[in-house]
């Protein structure tokens, strides 16, 4: 008998879950709507909506709808949710273009987003927005070097997502490091 393929692995995204105090979502509960939805091998990491899960491809298409509805019919927030593939969170991990310049990896993070801006949406980005901060957008993905803290800085998903006409969710380098590492697990 031939063994049973496991379905990809893939990382999901939610923005604002357990943030100062608002949009409580226990991860128990988060894990078992991922579940609900079709997904297999669910695992949080920390309170912030970070998961990782095993999903065929039409149940990972429609995944971040499936929780994003749940989660506002079971708990009445609005709560956008990014997914990537295994392979496209990996290469996000093994490639953030501020490394070298960062004396610590909290000055580094990522803005995760739902959908590739265009070209012309990308330019209207003010690399001046936020001295000394820098960005670097590449496909899906906003590579930020904050070297006062993400706190400081006015960088925010708001301003990402009124200028690129998308959904933003930010992770801060270590937390993309350890879901890389749970891909791994």
């Amino acid at each position: 008998m031939p063994a049973t393929e496991l379905a990809p692995l893939h990382v999901a995204l939610l923005r604002g879950i357990n943030v100062s105090g608002k949009n409580t979502l226990p991860m128990a509960e988060l894990a078992s709507i991922f579940a609900e939805a079709g997904c297999e091998d669910v695992r949080t990491y920390i309170q912030s909506g970070n998961v990782v899960f095993r999903a065929k491809a039409a149940v990972a298409r429609r995944a971040p709808e499936v929780v994003a509805d749940a989660i506002a019919e079971g708990f009445g927030y609005e709560v956008p949710v990014v997914c990537r593939s295994a392979s496209e969170f990996r290469k996000v991990a093994k490639g953030h273009p501020f490394l070298s310049k960062a004396q610590e990896h909290k000055a580094l993070h990522v803005a995760f987003l739902m959908s590739k801006p265009s070209a012309a949406k990308v330019g209207s980005l003010d690399p001046d927005r936020s001295p000394p901060d820098e960005l670097t957008v590449r496909g899906k993905e906003i590579y930020l070097h904050c070297p006062n803290g993400l706190g400081r800085s006015k960088l925010t998903n708001k301003y990402f997502d009124s200028k690129l006409g998308t959904t933003s969710t930010l992770r801060n380098w270590k937390t993309v490091l350890r879901l890389a590492a749970m891909l791994d697990d």
